[in-house]
């Protein structure tokens, strides 16, 4: 009997020796319901996106391979292909399609230049203080900052041209103050230009009359946004900060306030605590708001059509509305086309580059500040993640 149990030899023996027989999964089986309920769902929204925004982004695409003047179907054998001369004319022929396409670039890149900088210290500037938990009545100025972004773009350009008239609420503020306010949007004169001619300089110099890229000389690429350009950027900064502000705000609610405390104790100034702390850890909606803002300001349109519909002097035209005086107005569909899909290529170009340069470096080290311990014990703190 003890020999039975030592050997392992009996029924009990037997039996825990016996193997057991596995379990056979049937094909599919819960992950193959679930992924099958999920296409169920995503297919109508696929078909919908791709009815309504795909197909017509491809038909798009081929109205600019064409001349299409907008008679009949673009897609019958009698409308002529002309294959990439819409594109060609925007940037080696010589001829008022290329003039007018350069000028909206200048005009948009000091557009972009100064609103996407502008609103977007101006949303976080204001994110931080409606963020102070000091700060009475955050809900009213929440509130009140965030109004003007959503009130009707049209209805506020509306406005802002009663209040930059030439006697309009804008230039009666100056003639307090003895200054004789411009025609704002009469003035096709640049701000560049303008300063230059406060200190006496009216005429270009020979250097830069002429020899500039695509067609323009060098003085006209470096006039500055003009003074009507200048109106529409102070309304577009004041409407849409409102929107980053709120993006701005709920990111800053995320940051953990140990660490706001910690440089404090580590006497870290407030500026040292935004730089080190606060903008690190806001990092992702930062991209978020600037590359929000890049698109937003190459796309400009309802405000340009509102206020200037590109004049004075070509001064506030812009890649968006120029799409659409040449499609709608020009008859030119094929040319219109091809400036849409030469503004997104702008777009994706800017937004790729933009993300390169805000990416996540780890350098795996801390963060020296001249701070009170980085006085006393001269060396680096190893509390900081950043």
């Amino acid at each position: 009997m003890a020999t039975d149990v030592l050997t392992g030899s009996g029924d009990a023996g037997r039996t825990a020796s016996t193997p057991t027989p596995r379990r056979t999964r049937r094909p599919g089986g819960i992950r193959s319901a679930e992924a099958t309920a999920g296409w169920i769902f995503v297919v109508p929204v696929v078909v919908i996106l791709g009815l309504f925004m795909l197909v017509p982004i491809l038909m798009a695409l081929w109205v600019s391979l064409t001349d299409w003047n907008g008679q009949g179907s673009p897609f019958t054998g009698k409308v002529p292909l002309v294959g990439l001369d819409n594109y060609t004319d925007l940037f080696t022929r010589e001829g008022l399609a290329r003039q007018n396409f350069m000028t909206s670039i200048r005009n948009n890149l000091y557009y972009v230049g100064i609103v996407v900088p502008a609103q977007t210290v101006l949303a976080l500037f204001l994110a931080l203080v409606v963020n102070n938990r000091m700060l009475r009545g955050r809900s009213f100025f929440r509130t009140a900052f965030y109004f003007p972004s959503v009130t009707s773009s049209v209805a506020i350009s509306v406005v802002f041209l009663f209040i930059f008239a030439n006697s309009g609420a804008v230039n009666r503020l100056l003639g307090l103050f003895g200054i004789d306010g411009p025609a704002w949007f009469a003035d096709s004169r640049g701000v560049l230009h303008l300063l230059l001619g406060a200190v006496g300089v009216d005429t270009p110099p020979e250097s830069l009359t002429g020899g500039g890229p695509f067609g323009l000389p060098w003085w006209d690429w470096l006039s500055g946004p003009s003074v009507a350009m200048c109106s529409i950027i102070i309304l577009v900064v004041w409407t849409t900060s409102g929107t980053f502000m709120l993006m701005f705000l709920a990111a800053l609610q995320n940051v953990p306030e140990s660490l706001e405390e910690a440089g404090r104790l580590d006497g870290a100034t407030r500026w040292q605590r935004l730089r080190y702390i606060t903008l690190p850890s806001i990092r992702p909606t930062l991209f978020t708001v600037l590359a929000l803002g890049m698109i937003g300001s190459w796309q400009v349109f309802d405000q340009i059509y509102v206020m200037s519909q590109g004049d004075p002097a070509k001064t506030t035209l812009t890649p968006a509305y120029l799409s659409y005086r040449t499609a709608f107005r020009d008859f030119e569909y094929g040319s219109g086309a091809a400036i849409t899909f030469v503004l997104f290529l702008i777009i994706i170009v800017l937004t790729v580059g933009q993300r390169w340069l805000l990416r996540e470096r780890d350098s795996g080290r801390g963060i020296r500040w001249p701070g009170r311990r980085g006085r006393e014990t001269g060396r680096r703190s190893s509390r900081w993640p950043y």
